[in-house]
């Protein structure tokens, strides 16, 4: 079955990215703004999840669908499409080849097929069961994490939040994380930025603010190719997301909590 899901998720971001590299040559309307006015929406999003949504709906009425631009839909199978039409929209404004159709589907909530679609490059990142177990592709060839490496040369990479104030707190974290790796990319695509961490394009990456639908499909991938995910609050009071290869994310992890990316801990939540 998670075949047919993810075989529906790839055709689905297929259409989507044809959808999106059309709207892109047409010249590029912002239709609105969300979180703030530097969180914005374009006339693409919105027709490439419509577009998603009527492709999959037509081989699977009964689905339920959670998406960033559209209203959330309930279902009766146990079956959820979790989608983000453009992960990047600010890239995609600027024309910064970085961003992507992701597309994942849960069954009773727990992600069991993903795809993350470069809408530029066109590659194809896909968690996928074959002979009976999950397998990370891109391209249709299988990828895996980086090899073991010390914590001061690992390349990682980050995001920041749409909100000012938290994105001074934001940057505070990242200067103190700095010295203690081998360097830090902002590339603009949370689900995107996982890929990398999969096909062992990165060491890790950390970002505050990321929503379910920027992450189900890429943290599967990632995941599936030997990489550990954690959720948590991050020091704005959002969602903090923290990925790495498995060996050596405990160090990773405890680095940017040192650094200040999370929430402080008081000492009731410590049970002192």
């Amino acid at each position: 079955m998670t075949d047919e899901f993810a075989d529906l998720a790839l055709e689905a971001a297929r259409l989507a990215a044809d959808l999106i590299r059309g709207r892109k040559a047409d010249g590029v309307s912002v239709a609105a703004t969300k979180t703030s006015d530097v969180d914005i929406v374009t006339e693409a999003d919105r027709a490439a999840e419509t577009l998603i949504r009527d492709t999959i709906r037509a081989r699977r009425p009964d689905d339920a669908f959670l998406g960033e631009e559209g209203n959330d839909e309930e279902g009766t199978t146990g079956v959820r499409w979790v989608i983000d039409p453009i992960d990047g929209t600010v890239n995609f404004l600027y024309g910064l080849p970085n961003y992507a159709v992701s597309i994942a589907a849960e069954v009773d909530g727990e992600a069991v097929a993903g795809v993350v679609l470069n809408v530029v490059t066109g590659t194809e990142y896909v968690a996928r069961s074959q002979d009976g177990h999950l397998v990370a592709l891109r391209d249709g060839r299988p990828i895996g994490v980086r090899g073991e490496a010390p914590l001061s040369h690992r390349l990682i990479a980050t995001g920041f939040s749409y909100d000012r104030e938290v994105r001074v707190l934001q940057a505070q974290a990242a200067s103190r994380l700095l010295p203690h790796i081998r360097d830090l990319r902002r590339l603009g695509s949370c689900a995107l930025d996982l890929c990398l961490v999969a096909d062992g394009s990165l060491d890790g990456y950390v970002e505050e603010g990321v929503n379910l639908w920027d992450h189900a499909a890429g943290g599967l991938i990632a995941r599936t190719a030997g990489a550990t995910t954690r959720l948590g609050t991050g020091v704005g009071g959002m969602t903090l997301l923290v990925c790495g290869p498995a060996h050596g994310f405990e160090e990773l992890h405890a680095a940017v909590i040192d650094a200040g990316f999370a929430a402080p801990v008081t000492i009731a939540e410590r049970g002192e």
